[in-house]
């Protein structure tokens, strides 16, 4: 059986994607950094809206995919939460600093999830030993990785994917993804002999307003840097408070 996943970042978008004829979705939140657990909301809508399997995203921040004891514990309750609105999965990937899949995090993670699918995402792709790296993942029981082949797509990466491919045999699936578009899609198939596949598909629509603001910007442009956390200035918020701090006590009473 040949499985077709899209990545998506809304329901509605999860709809026309089930709607155009995947199989499966992958429903995050935030795709300028590679994708972040989404609300309950939508994993609650696109469950009962969406006429295909819903995998949940569930990584609580952007950055590296080392994880503390504070995010652990959130990504156990956002697995909690994924079960309870009706997902048939979730996707994670957690990583030591040297590079490895996190044996006793993914441990947690895996035992939360119980009869839920689990696929362990690109996090992958940054482990400094695939082939190591796949027989953790076999060991742990989860269901599928999702890599390119540690490149930029996997078009790049077709060698290491038909390795790993032929490696997990039946113990568990190895889908490619990232850069995998109608042009290629046969050639990846042909030269991996996968038989799941994810794909993120994007195209622009106008706004339904009419009234338009110039020069008001809602957000920033980002690179995501996959090596850096970003994280609150401490001292520039400590510096704020202290000044407003000294406002008020300098007001007359």
């Amino acid at each position: 059986m040949i499985v077709l996943e899209a990545c998506v970042d809304s329901t509605e978008a999860a709809a026309m994607a089930a709607a155009a004829g995947v199989d499966r979705v992958e429903l995050c939140a935030n795709l300028v950094e590679g994708g972040v657990t989404p609300s309950m909301g939508a994993m609650e809508r696109a469950v009962v809206d969406v006429a295909a399997k819903v995998m949940v995203m569930i990584r609580p921040r952007g950055g590296d995919f080392v994880y503390g004891r504070r995010e652990l514990a959130i990504m156990e309750r956002d697995i909690a939460l994924a079960q309870q609105a009706g997902a048939a999965g979730v996707v994670f990937g957690c990583l030591t600093p040297d590079g490895d899949v996190d044996r006793s995090v993914t441990r947690a993670l895996m035992q939360e999830a119980g009869s839920l699918s689990v696929t362990f995402h690109r996090a992958f792709d940054l482990c400094r030993d695939p082939r190591a790296a796949l027989e953790s993942l076999i060991d742990l029981g989860i269901d599928r990785v999702l890599t390119s082949g540690q490149k930029a797509t996997a078009p790049e990466g077709l060698e290491l994917i038909a390795e790993l491919v032929a490696a997990a045999g039946e113990r568990i699936v190895v889908m490619p993804g990232a850069g995998i578009d109608a042009a290629n899609i046969l050639r990846v198939a042909a030269a991996t002999r996968a038989r799941e596949f994810h794909v993120y598909t994007e195209r622009s629509r106008p706004s339904a307003m009419r009234f338009r603001r110039d020069g008001v910007p809602m957000g920033r442009a980002y690179q995501p840097d996959d090596y850096a956390v970003l994280e609150p200035d401490a001292d520039v918020i400590a510096a704020m408070a202290r000044a407003l701090k000294e406002r008020r006590a300098a007001e007359p009473r």
